[in-house]
């Protein structure tokens, strides 16, 4: 899986805007993305929300976007929200 870092100084991009500046920056080249996973760490709030399997310490939300076809995962400001997208 390819990861893509963002980091912002000066500024704070809510849950709703870095969304959108993943689904930019998963778009770029790609015919077709679609959302699988994300977590926003702030409200302590990830999807799929239902799923306790974590895998050698990685959170079950990253294990299923890994184990769907997810091709990149964008990190937000340190993994402040994080999305991962086939």
């Amino acid at each position: 899986m390819t990861r893509v870092d963002c980091r912002f100084d000066g500024y704070s991009p809510d849950f709703d805007q870095s969304r959108k500046i993943a689904e930019v920056i998963a778009a770029g080249g790609n015919e077709f993305t679609l959302l699988v996973s994300w977590c926003d760490r702030e409200k302590g709030v990830h999807s799929p929300c239902c799923l306790k399997c974590e895998f050698d310490d990685v959170p079950g939300w990253e294990v299923y976007g890994r184990n769907h076809d997810g091709r990149l995962r964008i990190s937000i400001d340190d993994d402040r929200f994080v999305f991962i997208f086939s």
